[in-house]
């Protein structure tokens, strides 16, 4: 196998080498690195403090009574404020760590050591969907709760299982980032497409019509509108042509991306 070069498909080269060891290399990757994560205060607060705080704060006291009468405004206040959630670690996880980690040389020093290829993304990967379960976990709670949301527990368990799979999409373009950018470019070259892609996706409030056309090229509106069909909302669109989207975003993004970091590590 080239020792220079990124191949998460280079596992066949590794014949020799038990499954089970395999696994476990893997499984104990995306251990310490989601541990890594949740140890860092400056990165596992924010994150798994702030969708919830800010859900609270406009859901219960600011809107409490909007909540209360209409049932439609809490399924649009959670839906927004759930993706909002999961959007976060995927993109700073990687976008900030990856583009560091590179100019630290440790990505140079994975190379070097007995470990799947695949298992450095595999684990960033693993880390945000950790932390989309529990933004999921507290905001399901804080919404049943505290937010006037009305879920049955398929509804509950298909916007899990769609927070999850949902966090993908902007592991990629994370990644994208931390492959092209410096350790200090990169926060605010995430800043510049996280924070306009939450406002102008229409996750907090309904856009105006000049907006609505270009809303689905951001992929957190598609992610937003699955999310509204999970808890019993109308949305744009079909739940076909979103998860097409997101798919395609994750595939031919983190492509590119893997490209790139298998060039120039």
């Amino acid at each position: 196998m080239n020792a220079t070069a990124w191949d998460i498909d280079g596992l066949a080269g590794e014949r020799a080498v038990p499954a089970r060891r395999q696994l476990h290399a893997y499984l104990a990757e995306a251990k310490y690195e989601s541990l890594r994560m949740l140890r860092a205060p400056g990165f596992a607060i924010p994150f798994l403090g702030m969708p919830v705080a800010l859900y609270l704060l406009f859901a219960a006291l600011i809107a409490g009574a909007a909540t209360r009468s209409e049932p439609g405004v809490a399924q649009f206040m959670f839906s927004g404020f759930t993706v909002f959630g999961v959007i976060g670690p995927a993109m700073f996880g990687f976008g900030i760590t990856v583009a560091t980690e590179r100019e630290q040389g440790l990505l140079k020093l994975k190379r070097a050591l007995p470990m799947p290829p695949a298992a450095y993304l595999l684990a960033k990967a693993l880390m945000a969907m950790v932390f989309a379960a529990l933004i999921l976990a507290s905001m399901l709670a804080a919404g049943l709760s505290l937010g006037h949301l009305t879920l049955t527990a398929g509804q509950a368990l298909n916007v899990a299982a769609l927070g999850l799979l949902g966090s993908l999409p902007f592991c990629a373009l994370g990644l994208l980032i931390g492959v092209w950018t410096t350790s200090r470019t990169s926060p605010a070259i995430v800043n510049l497409v996280y924070i306009p892609m939450l406002h102008l996706s229409g996750l907090f409030y309904p856009l105006p019509k000049a907006l609505q056309a270009m809303a689905p090229a951001w992929p957190a509106y598609h992610l937003s509108q699955l999310m509204l069909t999970a808890v019993g909302m109308p949305s744009r669109g079909t739940a076909l042509t979103h998860v097409a989207v997101l798919a395609l975003v994750t595939l031919a993004v983190g492509a590119l991306a893997h490209r790139r970091l298998t060039r120039n590590g």
